[in-house]
């Protein structure tokens, strides 16, 4: 079975979303076959849309796992913009360590 499927037209169909607490941004979009993530998160508004999201600081990912921008897409894919930390997780950790620890 080939990685991905094309529709007889040569289109995918895939879904471009960013979240914040307050909202969600979901856009479904048909794009050639070859596009890339970063071609489709272009082609699907968001950056217009919500300009407070950079890409050179933003990361994005496919279903949850981090990709590129130069990604080619496959069908079905779900593209997703991650928000910049605001707390270093082990920084975080640690603070909760030590919290239980002095109880």
């Amino acid at each position: 079975m080939a990685d991905f499927m094309v529709d007889s037209e040569g289109k995918l169909q895939v879904q471009v979303c960013y979240a914040k607490p307050e909202m969600q941004w979901l856009r479904d979009l048909i794009v050639p076959a070859g596009t890339t993530l970063h071609q489709a998160i272009k082609q699907s508004g968001v950056l217009q849309n919500l300009p407070e999201i950079d890409l050179t600081v933003c990361r994005v990912g496919i279903h949850g796992k981090l990709k590129t921008l130069d990604t080619v897409l496959r069908e079905r894919d779900r593209i997703e913009i991650y928000r910049p930390l605001i707390a270093d997780p082990k920084e975080s950790r640690r603070k909760r360590a030590a919290k239980r620890a002095d109880k």
